[in-house]
């Protein structure tokens, strides 16, 4: 590569460009960790777009109606960092790229959302990015068909990789992306033949442009270190009516020792080589130095958009009050203040017709009252709405003629489901939910995940929670899917045993701004236990007395979902026999755990006998059984050990021995 016809044909471009590269090469090597080769192939591509194209304001991180910037590729978070330092963004300092992977820093080795303004989402889990921004892309459709193009109007840019491309949700995410024909989706592909085994070849000979061209994309295939021709391509992919992928030859560590081969991807910390990449470029300053002029030349980049947001402040302005506090209020993730009485009213109309109802369907009877009062919902389903029951009658479908649709269908895209729904969540305004059986959880699982791990409240519906499931067989029966789910951090596993506690966890799990919810939800019917009406949202404590023993107190069952019933009638028979027993619903094992430890001892008091069951494996079990004042030889449990079978539910109940029988044997057998 011709450095020298590069610096002369673009004198000013060039040294913008350069400071990206020699950045990222300073601050690779003080942490002698990171990933050189991609901020250094992609600095001329990124450069362009922030001069010419990118909508947002580096004194105001988080305008509304700022164009989003995903770096995928998220191993080159230099990338992304040198940007935010160089344009001015207040929280992105030098010392934070000195400080580049470093204990309490906000630039750690992939970008995590929350870390730093501007970090839209936290990516390096490759194909990631390029998904969340088919949910960013959706948003800003439904949210502009919500509010006019004079509020909601703004672009997502995506640089994405080799190791996107090849990761199996890349094309989940490009084929709905071209099914939509959202054309204000641009990706740029960092086309440098390079992963970190060797070329590309050694893996793969896909023909990238086609297979974008197969999904109903336009392709424009440029130069990436030409900032004419990148510049171009930015021009015409904002007029294409459909998703552009923007194919980037490039040179990954360009300039370096290393350049085009597997050593560029990965840290380039020799001295030497990187005086000498450095003497290409024409850099002359010491370590993490940029010249004032290169530094206020990207700092008025930085504020370039600062009267294009203050005209916006001023649109904004303008529209009804109503519809700027409803906007207000969703970016705020804050739920109406109807919603309580609107679950409240469910509950009592619950309890009182007591249905027996699958708590599959009673969250459908939930949605159908919560959707219409909150307009931010966004429904969908990875080709089972008719099983997952997440569509309700007021939503519309959002599709290319109809983007003030709130309900998706995805396909059988489990994964790029979850991804995007993240991407919604991230983008704001919306709430995204969207089922699948559970038992596919094991499909959505990274992206599920990532928004644990970015404190966002995504709501992930997997229904057909158990062998009750039935005759699909054990292909299709979740049986450690709920231990998995309550292993995350930070996510919230609601299993109701009803449908006022369905309404109960849907009531949390919108009310929730950084832990997101998995519903899991049965296919069979179940019996009303909660037939009292409770004003409280007993499922908030995560675990209460649903049936207290008459008499002296010497068994506590302990249940979740369907096996609640199980359990209240294991109690009938043991209170014949003179068995004083209580029975704990358990909804939501983590809210339990967060409750303080006086509350946890009234419902779980030392003593009696405690059996815990769920149609599921023990993993998770043993602290509510054997901790909490519980005793090995004093405790058993009812559930699975291992996968189950085809056969109707009730067969499977009983040949698995998930009954009340069993409940009362074992619990007289440790009496």
């Amino acid at each position: 590569m011709d450095l020298t016809a590069l610096r002369t044909a673009h004198p000013d471009h060039w040294s913008k460009a350069t400071a990206i590269r020699a950045l990222t090469l300073d601050a690779v090597a003080a942490a002698n960790s990171g990933h050189s080769g991609m901020p250094m192939g992609m600095a001329d591509v990124a450069t362009v777009l922030f001069e010419k194209h990118l909508k947002f304001d580096a004194k105001a991180p988080d305008w509304p109606d700022r164009d989003r910037f995903i770096l995928s590729a998220g191993h080159g978070s230099m990338l992304l960092y040198s940007l935010l330092h160089l344009t001015g963004y207040e929280d992105m300092t030098l010392q934070q790229i000195k400080d580049f992977r470093q204990w309490g820093s906000i630039t750690a080795g992939h970008p995590e959302y929350g870390h730093a303004k501007g970090i839209e989402t936290t990516t390096g889990p490759l194909g990631q990015g390029i998904s969340n921004a088919v949910g960013f892309a959706m948003a800003e459709e439904i949210l502009r068909a919500q509010y006019g193009k004079k509020i909601v109007d703004h672009y997502t840019y995506v640089i994405a990789g080799d190791g996107c491309l090849m990761e199996g949700v890349s094309q989940e995410a490009i084929t709905l992306a071209g099914r939509h024909q959202l054309s204000k989706l641009i990706v740029f592909w960092d086309n440098n033949n390079i992963t970190i085994d060797g070329p590309v070849t050694l893996a793969d000979t896909t023909d990238q442009p086609q297979r974008f061209k197969s999904a109903g994309w336009a392709v424009i295939e440029i130069d990436g270190h030409d900032p004419d021709a990148i510049d171009a391509a930015i021009t015409k992919a904002k007029s294409q009516g459909k998703p552009t992928m923007i194919a980037c030859k490039t040179h990954i560590a360009l300039g370096h020792a290393a350049q085009d081969t597997s050593k560029g991807h990965g840290a380039l910390t020799d001295a030497d080589q990187m005086a000498e990449a450095k003497a290409g470029y024409g850099w002359t300053t010491g370590p993490f130095d940029v010249p004032a002029d290169v530094k206020a030349a990207w700092e008025a980049i930085g504020i370039r958009g600062a009267d294009e947001r203050k005209a916006w402040e001023d649109r904004f302005a303008s529209i009804s009050g109503n519809k700027q506090a409803l906007f207000n209020r969703t970016l705020a993730r804050e739920v109406p203040k109807k919603l309580s009485a609107t679950v409240k009213a469910f509950k009592k109309q619950m309890s009182e017709s007591a249905p027996k109802v699958a708590t599959r369907a009673a969250s459908e009877k939930a949605l159908e009252v919560i959707n219409p009062i909150m307009p931010e919902t966004v429904g969908g389903s990875a080709d089972l709405t008719g099983s997952n029951n997440t569509k309700t009658t007021d939503l519309g479908v959002f599709d290319i003629d109809n983007r003030g649709g709130r309900y998706i269908y995805w396909g059988i895209r489990e994964h790029g489901m979850a991804a995007a729904m993240n991407g919604m969540a991230l983008h704001g305004g919306l709430r995204p939910y969207g089922g699948t059986f559970m038992c596919f959880t094991d499909y959505a699982r990274p992206a599920m995940r990532l928004a644990a791990l970015m404190k966002i409240p995504t709501v992930f519906v997997m229904t057909h929670d158990s062998i009750g499931l039935g005759e699909d067989g054990p292909t299709h029966q979740p049986v450690e899917h709920l231990a998995i789910s309550r292993a995350t951090p930070n996510t919230h596993v609601f299993r109701p045993a009803d449908a006022v506690e369905t309404a109960e966890s849907w009531e949390l799990a919108l009310s929730s701004t950084e832990t997101p919810s998995v519903l899991s939800l049965t296919r069979q019917g179940l019996p009303t236990v909660r037939t009292e009406h409770k004003l409280k949202n007993m499922t908030a404590q995560g675990a209460y007395v649903l049936a207290e023993a008459e008499g002296k107190r010497q068994v506590i069952l302990i249940a979740s979902g369907s096996e609640v019933s199980v359990a209240m009638d294991a109690r009938a028979a043991l209170q014949e026999s003179g068995i004083g027993t209580r029975v704990v619903s358990m909804p939501c094992m983590e809210l339990f755990a967060e409750q303080d430890e006086s509350y946890r001892r009234k419902v779980l008091p030392a003593g009696p006998v405690r059996i815990g069951i769920e149609a599921a494996v023990r993993l998770g079990w043993d602290r509510w059984l054997l901790g909490e004042r519980g005793k090995a030889n004093k405790a058993d449990f009812v559930g699975m050990d291992d996968f189950g079978a085809s056969a109707p539910a009730g067969v499977l109940f009983e040949k698995f021995g998930i009954t009340a029988n069993a409940v009362v044997e074992k619990a007289k057998a440790l009496l």
